[in-house]
């Protein structure tokens, strides 16, 4: 599986959503979950973003499905970045 980070920002609706019911964000998660991608970790941040998210795929065509879902339902703006471990990024720099 494959890490991604995707950072978000609500829109005005999203975020009236979750101040009106906040246990949409897990509903939200379990929703990703049935299209392949597992939420490993998720932080509510401030800053230049509400969110962040790291998330586990199987490949690139998954989480740009799961990215285009997300943002076509108008409550949230993303931003996804492959990640890559620190680890394989220096075994990969030795070859």
């Amino acid at each position: 599986m494959a890490t991604y980070v995707l950072l978000s920002n609500l829109t005005d609706e999203g975020a009236k959503t979750i101040k009106n019911k906040p246990e949409r964000i897990r509903e939200v998660n379990k929703e990703i979950e049935k299209l392949g991608v597992r939420v490993a970790a998720q932080y509510a941040v401030l800053g230049p973003y509400d969110f962040v998210n790291i998330v586990e795929a199987p490949d690139n065509e998954t989480i740009a499905r799961v990215s285009a879902e997300l943002a076509s339902r108008g409550s949230i703006k993303l931003m996804t970045l492959a990640a890559i471990p620190v680890d394989t990024f220096i075994e990969r720099l030795k070859r």
